[in-house]
This record gives C-alpha cells, structure tokens and sequence, in this order.
C-alpha cells in the first residue's frame, strides 16, 4: 500500500498493490498498519455505501466536532470525481480543493482527515462507492458547503448535475464559519 501526499496536509491517495491473474484480483483495501506507519491515526467504526447513475453529484459534506468524521474512500464500480475541500481555519491550504478521479478499475482511495468538506461527481452508471468512517453519522453534526460555490473553483467535469434538495442549498465558503482549526 502506497501513501501518496497531496498538496493538502494530512490528505493522502492511497494506492493498494493489485495482485492480479486469470481468476481477478486481490488487494487489502484497508491495512491498520500501513495506516499507523504513515502517521495515519484512525479508528474506523461505521462503513457507508453509496449507489448513483451517471452525473450525481453529493457534497461537499462535513460532521463538525465531536463527531467529526475522517473518511477511507474508494469506488468498487464505476468512475468518480472525488473531491476535498480544506475547511481547517489557520491551514496553509484553508479554502483550497483537491480532486482525484477513483474508479473500480484504478482502484485508487483517498483518506480524508477530519476537517475537510467532502464530494463526489459520478462519471459513469451504476456507480458504487465505498466509504469507512471514523465516526457514526450525526445530523444535528452535519454541514456542508455549496458544491458549485466558484470562489472554490472546482471543476466536477458533470453538466446538470443531479442533487439533493439539501445541496442545492449549501452555503457559500465565504459565509461558512468553519468548525475546525488546523493542528500541526
């Protein structure tokens, strides 16, 4: 398993190593100790699954403090954009996105810490997307900020995209108090 730094701090694309021959494959999705030998700390307790057609797109997602949520993310079937927002106030990349394709074919994940808005665009039908949870779902915890907000700049590569009544109404970055500090 190969922990891959991205431009934010603590935001990594794991890449598994894929064993492969005429019968499939074989990978470790999720390894305790290649975690904690990344400086990873995370205890997940709740696994989430998602299914979507084509040009679905949710988020951009967050649980504030205490249920905070770091997120193990990955796609078994379909394609992807998957996307992450720094919304730690004092962080170096405060306000700044990063975004990966994943797919069931690249088998890519990303780990999202606590402190980071989440979102994915489906690229392809019938997509299933995976995600391990550090902490429980809480609704009087969530929040969330508006997906097409263009001072984030984030290009979802989906025309009329389709969406929760709840996303369509998220608030803009520059009127989101974040809940969280970055540490370091």
């Amino acid at each position: 398993m190969k922990f891959v730094p991205t431009p934010i701090p603590d935001l990594f694309v794991i890449e598994p190593r894929v064993f492969g021959d005429h019968r499939g494959y074989f990978f470790e999705s999720y390894s305790a100790e290649h975690f904690k030998n990344a400086g990873i700390s995370a205890d997940f307790v709740q696994d989430n699954e998602s299914f979507s057609g084509k040009g679905v797109v949710r988020g951009l997602h967050f649980q504030a403090p205490p249920k905070a949520q770091g997120k193990l993310v990955r796609v078994q079937k379909g394609r992807v954009l998957d996307v992450a927002v720094d919304i730690r106030k004092g962080s170096p990349t405060y306000g700044q996105h990063f975004s990966i394709e994943l797919s069931g074919e690249n088998k890519k994940m990303l780990w999202i810490p606590p402190g980071m808005a989440h979102g994915f665009a489906t690229l392809e039908d019938d997509t299933v997307f995976l995600y391990k949870c550090t902490d429980t779902y809480s609704p009087e915890h969530e929040g969330s900020v508006l997906w097409n907000d263009p001072s984030l700049g984030i290009d979802w590569g989906v025309s009329a995209p389709k969406l929760s009544a709840k996303d369509e109404v998220g608030p803009l970055f520059k009127d989101f108090s974040s809940p969280f500090t970055y540490e370091k």
